[in-house]
């Protein structure tokens, strides 16, 4: 079945009529009489899209679509009229509706609409989701050739995959490609990140809760399972899961159903999973902290992402690449880097992959003064010597300035060592977790700038 319209009218025979046309399309339908109904069922279950009339008792169509965004809501609107009201297509514009409908509807144009608004929403998500990230399934190595034949088998099935892999090599964007090619692209693919939020809120994060489930719940919240029905939803660091979080997941890969914190009744929910983590799963399970049972619904299709000193001929290629995407972002020229710089590049371990290597390459980029890369250029910027490194502390302006650089870098290497689970990494320096939390943030410390 394709995507969830939730339509909007208090005309049972226009319900009636638009439910036909669009289930005959295979679209998923969903009905409310009334803004404050349509209101709760977006809160209980975001549609794809949503077909809105305008002349409503009680709480009119603009209205409710001015609430949704001020709740947040932001798929696509397609307003409905029987009366060729222009100021109130003005007015539904301004609010972010997508489209204008007039009554009688016309078929063709209907579904025109609704096509246009979904595959619309869906490039904007995959716009977002690629922005700033590292292209990974560049490169032409038997390695990658290998990765993306794998993913062109896996893609069309609704098989669950587990990614596996060092940190830095793409396993997102292995997610990213196995959701394009799936049936479900045209829903957007919800990402989850297990090691950076809290134990005591991932549940909340991943089945959502009911209002006063917890000490701040001030409203119902749905959870990222709920956000991805109909589609996909990436689980990234799946090994630092919960013990209990681990079994609620379970239980929603075995039955389809997750019940969410405070709530009486479990929610059914159509969710493809993939999940990613850098652990050794098995070597997990035998020390106890992931389930084997999980593992083994988790790990139907195998995908690992092979690192960068595995796929070393690609190197020039991904080179080129990072050069363009950051000259056509920022407005900069684009520079060259010569046969010896390529090469010093390749005789490199790369630990960080290929995220590293996006790193090196901008800053060569940003301090080389020439047109032209070269081997010293490369020397000089891969890391920093001991004398350049006691340059760089002397040329920080101020005490504050030294201890956040020095924090940060402490900091960073230690979560990096313990998989970025803040729990394990605050045991590990003896501060209080909340503590460790609070100089994250303080610091700007995320997994993806700390290469």
């Amino acid at each position: 079945m394709g995507p969830r319209v939730l339509v909007v009218d208090d005309e049972e025979s226009i319900r009636s009529s638009l439910r036909m046309i669009l289930e005959f399309e295979r679209y998923r339908v969903e009905e409310a009489s009334t803004g404050r109904e349509a209101l709760r069922r977006v809160m209980r279950r975001p549609p794809a899209a949503v077909l809105l009339d305008i002349k409503m008792p009680e709480s009119d169509g603009l209205a409710t679509l001015s609430t949704l965004r001020e709740r947040g809501h932001d798929m696509p609107v397609v307003m409905i009229s029987g009366h060729g009201d222009i100021a109130a297509a003005v007015e539904a514009t301004r609010l972010g509706a997508y489209d204008f409908l007039e009554k009688p509807l016309e078929r063709d144009r209907v579904l025109l609409a609704l096509r246009n608004a979904i595959e619309r929403r869906r490039l904007e998500d995959e716009n977002r989701l690629l922005r700033g990230a590292p292209s990974e399934l560049v490169g032409e190595s038997a390695p990658m050739q290998e990765l993306r034949a794998t993913i062109e088998r896996a893609a069309p099935t609704p098989a669950t995959v587990l990614i596996t892999g060092e940190s830095g090599v793409g396993k997102e964007l292995v997610a990213r490609a196995i959701h394009a090619g799936s049936p479900r692209a045209e829903v957007p693919l919800v990402q989850v990140n297990c090691a950076a939020i809290p134990d005591e809120l991932i549940e909340s994060e991943l089945f959502g809760h009911e209002k006063g489930a917890f000490t701040g719940a001030v409203r119902r919240q749905i959870g990222k399972f709920t956000a991805a029905d109909g589609g996909t939803i990436f689980l990234d660091e799946v090994g630092d899961m919960s013990a209990r979080t681990q079994a609620k997941v379970l239980r929603a890969l075995q039955s389809g159903e997750i019940e969410p914190v405070g709530a009486r009744n479990t929610v059914t929910v159509d969710v493809r999973v993939v999940a990613a983590t850098h652990r050794d799963l098995m070597a997990e399970i035998e020390a106890g902290r992931f389930r084997e049972d999980l593992f083994y619904r988790l790990n139907v299709v195998p995908i690992c992402a092979p690192p960068l000193r595995e796929r070393l001929d690609d190197l020039p290629l991904l080179v080129d690449h990072f050069i363009e995407r950051f000259a056509a972002e920022n407005n900069y020229r684009q520079k060259t880097l010569n046969g010896a710089a390529i090469r010093q590049l390749q005789a490199m371990p790369w630990r960080g992959n290929v995220r590293e290597l996006k790193n090196l390459v901008e800053r060569l980029l940003i301090l080389t003064p020439g047109d032209e890369i070269g081997r010293d250029d490369v020397l000089r910027l891969a890391g920093p010597v001991r004398g350049e490194l006691s340059e760089a502390i002397l040329a920080l302006s101020s005490l504050r300035e030294f201890r956040d650089t020095a924090e940060r870098l402490y900091l960073a290497k230690k979560l990096d060592e313990n998989g970025w689970n803040v729990t394990r990494t605050a045991k590990a320096i003896g501060t209080p977790r909340s503590n460790l939390y609070k100089k994250m943030d303080q610091l700007n410390l995320r997994r993806e700038d700390a290469t």
